[in-house]
């Protein structure tokens, strides 16, 4: 019998031991940046020696889930910083918070902690990350460095037109780009006119853009996400940095409101040409033959602070605010022209435990433009705007180390101005307004699962809702979404993606009308929501330990495409849809790139060839005109486009860059003829009427440009400044800004009498940059 007890007591002990060993623990915490206490988006953590790593999230939280008992070693990696490793006793639940310095000479598991291998293994694909140091080196217009400009140079990103920041993404138009400054939308991420955008890149911590492939927390546009991150600012010290270039200055402040646990960023920049010109009107403002010099200047501010309360909670503030500002005063005539964006973000981070990590936010988005004329007498004021309030949560689930979910919700109350028009004279004798006014509510929620199948296999899944209600018409629609790769062997991987959009605003603008016209349509009865399905697959391979190919093909359809029909009217108009004609689209290509990272000589080269069309428009007023037959391609196909960045370290104080760029000419839609009229016998002809056929019919000179530029660092006692100098279009390419028609005369002579009459209408280029020095002072402290 006391054998009995004794065998039985030896099998439960035994059990018992069993079950603990099975006993899973999670380690969770966050990777910071240890000098600034930042913390690291997308920073590695892995467990060698069972084989299994993940990164931190955009928020720079980690969760991961092994068996208890042992002694493990976890090390921490990021781009530029020292590889830390950490040995800890896993017999619990373990928060781990981890700082990462940087040092001077980075040995090569440093480097090695690069991008590539999480590239390779990641099931992510039509991703592109572009580091602030990266936008600071590319030589830019006028010194002032653009992070936004500086994602064009990658493939499946044409550069558009002389020195614009427009975003035509694989077929999709400047409308379909959800661009999220803090998870707050910006409706117009440009200044000067499109040659700047609104990011100062010293505020900027993160920038990621999704050209497919998207993930489900994503819905509204139907071609890209530029997700932008502003720094939560310095909690160990101030710092800060600023730069002063030849048309504008900016700064940047930072550091603790109470050390390690609250931080602040400031951070603003401002043109000053337009003092400039006001100097030199006031000089002349006696001459009578002297003509007024139109002032212009931008400006924007960045803000944020963020509390920790406690281990689990921390809440951030951060707003935006930016304004373009043109003006030209006359003396019969007035003119004043504005247009800007104004963002606010509330956002509180929480711990629920340490698998399960909440973000819920708050964001309120402005953007707006206005047109003032004042002739004698009278006033007249053109504009439109767009107001949103959202509200989201976000979910993020570490359940174990092969399934990681993310799920969530949202809504949106969207108020619209369209088309808005108020005039009268100045003693109220006249008086009238024209616009329409629209309120809408839109949602969603979502839910994926990155999913570990195995060592070579791992797919990432997803499902979003969506929906729209404006004026009593609601819209929904399923959007499903679906990433994979495999893994052939340890340099080569597959991957393939699908995904559904819908997008429920539409921005109409005409290419006829000079200035901005940015006017942002939602969904009615008549205008159904745009749609697209875009499939892609290509594969990605590590050569050697410094270069990285990618390849990728993609198919994108699109319905309910808005275009406007032949003459269309924008302003002092009740009835915008009358003007619009609906229709598809269609673009597919192939994007290939190869990059470097290591050593003295980094950079990339990027190749994308593009087909885009657009065709079968219906028109929602019979009584217009669509005059198109078949499909078309818009004025942003751009066949070939080719882009070469090369960054050379000489040493610690002294770098060099190039980039080369090289595109198919855009297309732009010209008469093919015109009708002439001579009034009275004898008198001279003048060409009139343009006779169009077949939109966008004349492709532009191919588009072509070097830019040079060299970095001479300091190290001053109180911290580091920096001379750039940059060389834009280096061998003076006269690339195409606009063109003009302009007719040529010739004259015939009858009985003495000469009459001129058009011979023919010839095209004249415009261009706008020639060779263009510039030098900017950096600094840093």
């Amino acid at each position: 019998m006391l054998k009995t007890y004794t065998l039985l007591l030896s099998l439960l002990l035994l059990c018992a031991l069993s079950l603990t060993a099975q006993e899973k623990y999670t380690v969770s915490g966050s990777v910071r940046d240890a000098e600034s206490g930042e913390t690291l988006i997308g920073a590695t953590v892995a467990v060698p020696a069972a084989d299994i790593g993940t990164i931190t999230n955009e928020y720079g939280f980690y969760s991961f889930t092994l068996e208890g008992g042992d002694s493990l070693q976890i090390t921490y990696s990021y781009v530029g910083f020292q590889t830390q490793v950490r040995k800890i006793l896993l017999d619990r639940d373990i928060t781990l918070d981890v700082e990462l310095g940087s040092g001077v000479q980075l040995d090569e598991v440093v480097v090695k902690a690069n991008s590539f291998e999480e590239q390779l293994n990641s099931t992510e694909m039509s991703v592109e990350v572009i580091t602030t140091k990266e936008a600071r080196l590319i030589p830019v217009l006028l010194g002032e460095s653009d992070i936004l400009k500086t994602i064009q140079l990658k493939p499946g990103i044409p550069s558009g037109s002389e020195g614009t920041t427009g975003l035509f993404v694989r077929g999709g138009g400047s409308d379909q780009n959800l661009i999220v400054l803090d998870e707050a939308v910006v409706y117009n991420a440009n200044h000067l006119f499109g040659f700047f955008s609104t990011f100062n890149t010293d505020a900027v911590k993160d920038l990621k853009i999704y050209k497919g492939g998207f993930p489900a927390q994503y819905g509204g546009r139907l071609s890209s996400v530029i997700d932008v991150k502003l720094k939560e600012g310095n909690n160990k010290k101030l710092a800060g940095s600023g730069g002063i270039g030849l048309i504008a200055s900016r700064l940047t402040l930072e550091g603790p409101i109470e050390k390690e646990k609250s931080s602040f960023i400031v951070s603003g920049r401002r043109t000053y040409v337009d003092l400039l010109t006001r100097g030199i009107n006031q000089s002349n403002a006696d001459n009578e033959d002297y003509d007024p010099i139109p002032n212009y200047y931008f400006y924007d501010l960045n803000t944020k602070i963020n509390f920790q309360f406690g281990e689990k909670d921390r809440l951030f503030l951060s707003g935006y605010f930016g304004r373009d500002v043109f003006g030209f005063d006359g003396d019969f005539f007035d003119f004043d022209f504005d247009w800007g964006n104004a963002t606010g973000t509330a956002r509180w981070n929480h711990v629920f435990n340490p698998k399960l990590f909440a973000n819920t936010t708050f964001t309120y988005s402005d953007y707006q433009y206005n047109i003032k004329n004042r002739l004698t007498g009278f006033n007249f004021e053109v504009g439109s705007d767009i107001r949103d309030a959202n509200f989201k949560s976000d979910f993020y689930l570490a359940l174990n180390n092969a399934h990681t979910f993310r799920f969530g919700a949202s809504v949106t109350r969207h108020q619209f101005s369209v088309g808005r028009l108020q005039a009268g004279t100045d003693d109220g004798l006249i008086n009238f307004s024209a616009g329409q006014e629209f309120a809408a509510l839109e949602g969603g929620a979502y839910f994926s699962d990155d999913w570990s199948v195995n060592d070579r296999l791992k797919i990432n899944y997803g499902l979003r809702f969506s929906a729209f209600n404006n004026e009593g018409q609601t819209y929904a629609g399923l959007e499903p979404r679906f990433a994979s790769r495999y893994i052939l062997n340890e340099r080569l991987s597959l991957k393939a993606s699908y995904a559904r959009m819908y997008q429920y605003l539409h921005l109409v603008a005409s290419s006829g009308i000079t200035l901005p016209t940015d006017i942002w349509y939602p969904s009615t009865q008549r205008v159904r929501p745009q749609r697209s399905d875009q499939v892609a697959a290509g594969f990605s391979y590590l050569l050697g330990t410094r270069y990285f190919l990618t390849v990728e093909g993609y198919y994108k359809d699109q319905q309910n495409v808005l275009e406007f029909v032949d003459g269309a009217q924008l302003f002092a108009n009740d009835d915008l849809e009358q003007e619009f004609a609906i229709g598809k689209g269609r673009g597919y290509g192939v994007e290939l790139s190869i990059e470097k990272k290591e050593g003295k000589l980094t950079g990339w080269i990027g190749y994308t060839l593009a087909f885009v069309e657009r065709g079968e428009f219906n028109l929602l007023d019979d009584s217009k005109r669509f005059a198109q037959q078949g499909y078309f391609s818009p004025v942003f196909d751009r066949r070939h486009d080719l882009s070469v960045v090369a960054m050379y370290e000489l040493s610690r104080r002294f770098s060099f860059t190039a980039t080369f760029v090289y595109g198919s000419g855009d297309l732009r839609w010209l008469p093919t003829g015109r009708f002439s009229f001579g009034d009275v016998q004898g008198s001279d002809f003048e060409p009139v009427v343009p006779d169009y056929e077949e939109r966008n019919n004349y492709r532009l000179p191919p588009y072509h440009r070097l830019d040079l530029g060299a970095v001479w660092r300091f190290f001053p006692r109180w911290g580091e400044s920096d001379l750039t100098l940059s060389v834009i279009n280096a061998y003076d390419r006269r690339n195409t800004f606009f063109i003009y028609l302009e007719p040529e005369f010739a004259e015939i002579s009858d009985g003495g009498t000469a009459v001129s009459f058009p011979e023919r209408i010839a095209a004249k280029q415009v261009s706008l940059f020639p060779i263009l020095p510039s030098i900017t002072w950096n600094f840093k402290f």
